[in-house]
């Protein structure tokens, strides 16, 4: 373990009231692995590194991984059109819409929830209560029938909708069901054993509920926040050993050959953030020419997550909590660590690629 990792979470945990769970390791040793809180406050269950979380829209890179693997299988491809990979109606689309466009969240599309427009996610289920969100054709008429929001490739708009066309996309040409195919061929791949698009009204043991928490002291879960079953936009639970398994299969090729690999982690688009890009469902920060993270997050009500892999010393941090905000404070201060650190050979002699 590395003491100055934990001191500062520990300092930070104590600012905060972090609740959740945190794994940072570099070639398969752990550097820091702790929980703090509780995933079950009425119970007085305390959160464990073996707990699942919630991880919201972290979730995105594991539908572009199966979309890589569709075209590498050559089902698909990049250049595809949004119009010959679905059946659906989409009137007022555009024609030019690709399944590159979709990924890179490039396509112009209307979203479902807009971040640009709209702060609170619980605004969504006045008109479309969420206990009828448990499939991905659930959430088409929330956007099927607007007018576009941009031209065609116009500029980078962060979009949900343009994540669950992606997932229905998984859905027609591999002939199984989201879920399905994500468990089949990315979490069993990747030794991801305890993760899964759970349902809140079936969730396993070892789930954490998602707290929101008011100014008064009270609190409430999430359960009536967010679709009853997550999708190819978000809702996915995973334990933080699970999340570092993912980012260990990744760049292992367990997953993608690496020339795929490669595509899935190219800075494919600007995101209007200093030294910040998108590749396909994964945000990628540079330093120079060189690549100082790629990186993963979401944010739903009663759900915080940041998780990240540093290709130049070979480490994985991973932050899940179980409250709506304080992965990132988490997510930074372990940065600052861990970018001290220098690169250290794997145990069994290999050189770093």
């Amino acid at each position: 373990m590395n003491l100055d990792i934990i001191k500062r979470l520990n300092a930070i945990q104590d600012e905060s009231h972090f609740s959740g769970a945190v794994l940072v390791q570099q070639n398969s040793e752990a550097l820091a692995e702790t929980s703090y809180g509780f995933a079950n406050r009425s119970e007085q269950i305390e959160n464990q590194p073996s707990t699942r979380f919630g991880i919201a829209s972290g979730c995105k890179l594991f539908t572009a991984i199966a979309i890589c693997q569709l075209v590498e299988a050559g089902k698909l491809s990049f250049d595809t059109r949004l119009k010959e990979c679905l059946s659906f109606s989409f009137p007022h689309f555009s024609e030019e819409v690709t399944v590159h466009h979709l990924l890179t969240h490039t396509s112009g599309i209307p979203d479902y929830f807009d971040e640009e427009v709209m702060d609170d996610f619980e605004e969504l289920w006045i008109q479309t209560p969420m206990y009828q969100i448990r499939s991905l054709q659930d959430f088409l008429p929330l956007f099927q029938n607007q007018p576009m929001k941009l031209k065609v490739g116009e500029r980078f708009h962060y979009n949900n909708a343009g994540y669950i066309l992606l997932g229905l996309i998984v859905e027609q040409v591999s002939e199984q069901k989201f879920a399905d195919y994500i468990e089949q061929n990315i979490f069993k791949k990747a030794g991801m054993v305890d993760s899964g698009y759970f349902e809140f009204d079936s969730l396993p043991s070892r789930t954490a509920l998602g707290y929101l928490d008011f100014s008064d002291g009270t609190w409430k879960t999430n359960i009536y926040s967010l679709p009853v079953k997550g999708g190819s936009d978000g809702g996915a639970f995973v334990t933080v050993r699970d999340m570092a398994n993912l980012w260990k299969a990744l760049f292992n090729h367990q997953l993608l050959s690496e020339d795929y690999t490669c595509k899935l982690l190219t800075p494919h688009i600007y995101s209007d953030d200093e030294n910040s890009f998108y590749g396909y469902g994964v945000w990628i920060e540079k330093k120079g020419d060189s690549i100082l993270k790629y990186h993963i997050m979401g944010y739903d009500p009663g759900v915080s997550f940041h998780s990240a892999y540093y290709p130049e010393n070979d480490i994985q941090s991973v932050i899940c909590s179980n409250k709506s905000e304080g992965a990132y404070d988490m997510f930074k201060g372990i940065e600052e660590e861990v970018l001290k650190i220098p690169y250290k050979e794997k145990t069994d002699g290999r050189k770093k690629n």
